[in-house]
């Protein structure tokens, strides 16, 4: 399995689930840009379920040498990189946040995703499980700099699975809502409409496993999002939302 974002706690919980579950792996690869945490994590998988790992430096913001990425082959490849950043209030005159919002949530991950779809597409066979969110079902004004890089994303994703989808290689787009993690901490979020990682692992593995092509982590998600989609324009642009 290739894990990108592999600090995130969404990846590690799926990771667990999967093992847990009785898959197999020859190696699990844990892409990072934090090697000292993954450490741990890498560890505790050789501990709990004796399986091989293998943590690799990669910040995607970088100019990455793709050449030294090889040798990785994998049939599963689950993402969950990402990057809230500041919400508009704080941040949408701010260049860096709004150039580094983009750069990982779409324009640096698109490419390191196109690097081992290209694999999986000359093997014929694999799966790419991809972290989306609903905040790009919409642009609203809370965290619209956000909301458009996830909407890049989950349109590459679609494109991505009409393309692979004669070349037998499943794409799963994953549109969480509210979860507890790191990236929402501190955040006021309301406890009906919010997910725990080990919640949203075994959402993602049931879609996954059902070969679904997209999946909320929350049903309910899937309602509030229909309702926002359909909301007239002059009437949303009158909402604070």
């Amino acid at each position: 399995m290739i894990v990108l974002g592999s600090n995130s706690e969404v990846a590690q919980a799926f990771v667990e689930k999967a093992l847990s579950s009785g898959e197999k792996f020859e190696t699990i690869y844990l892409f990072t840009s934090n090697k000292e945490t993954t450490n741990k994590f890498a560890q505790h998988l050789e501990v709990k379920f004796l399986q091989h790992t293998e943590v690799i430096y990669l910040d995607i913001t970088q100019k990455i040498d793709f050449s030294l990425l090889d040798y990785i082959q994998s049939p599963l490849l689950f993402c969950a990189t990402g990057y809230l950043g500041l919400g508009t209030d704080e941040g949408l005159y701010n260049i860096k946040n709004t150039e580094k919002i983009i750069d990982i949530n779409y324009a640096k991950l698109v490419p390191v995703l196109n690097y081992f779809a290209q694999k999986m597409e000359r093997n014929r066979q694999g799966s790419l499980v991809v972290l989306s969110s609903v905040a790009g079902e919409r642009g609203r004004q809370s965290n619209f700099i956000y909301g458009s890089a996830k909407a890049g994303l989950t349109a590459y994703l679609s494109g991505l699975r009409n393309y692979l989808f004669s070349k037998k290689v499943h794409v799963l787009t994953i549109k969480p809502g509210f979860m507890e993690t790191k990236m929402t901490e501190g955040l006021p979020l309301n406890p009906k409409l919010t997910a725990t990682p080990k919640q949203a692992a075994s959402c993602i593995y049931k879609a996954y496993k059902s070969k679904k092509n997209e999946a909320f982590v929350l049903p309910i998600w899937w309602a509030i999002m229909l309702i926002i989609r359909n909301i007239p324009e002059f009437v949303f642009k009158k909402m604070k939302l």
